[in-house]
């Protein structure tokens, strides 16, 4: 998904940055920098996704390609 499209959803939903930094004990512009793809987080990664009923594979599909390590249970 698009950096774009994944805000969107956020904000359809009612969720912000804000609340998904406050829930991962991180700083709003923690999540910011993630989703923009400056930083790894797989923990990040993976709450934004939850957030939008996906998996971060579906998110973030070019950061988890052919990375079996990267699976989620």
């Amino acid at each position: 998904m698009l950096k774009q499209e994944i805000k969107a959803e956020l904000v359809k939903r009612g969720i912000t940055f804000k609340q998904i930094a406050a829930e991962q004990k991180v700083k709003p512009p923690t999540v910011s920098i993630v989703l923009k793809g400056d930083r790894r987080s797989r923990r990040i990664e993976q709450a934004i996704a939850a957030k939008i009923g996906k998996t971060a594979e579906e998110v973030f599909p070019d950061r988890y390609l052919g990375r079996e390590d990267c699976e989620m249970p």
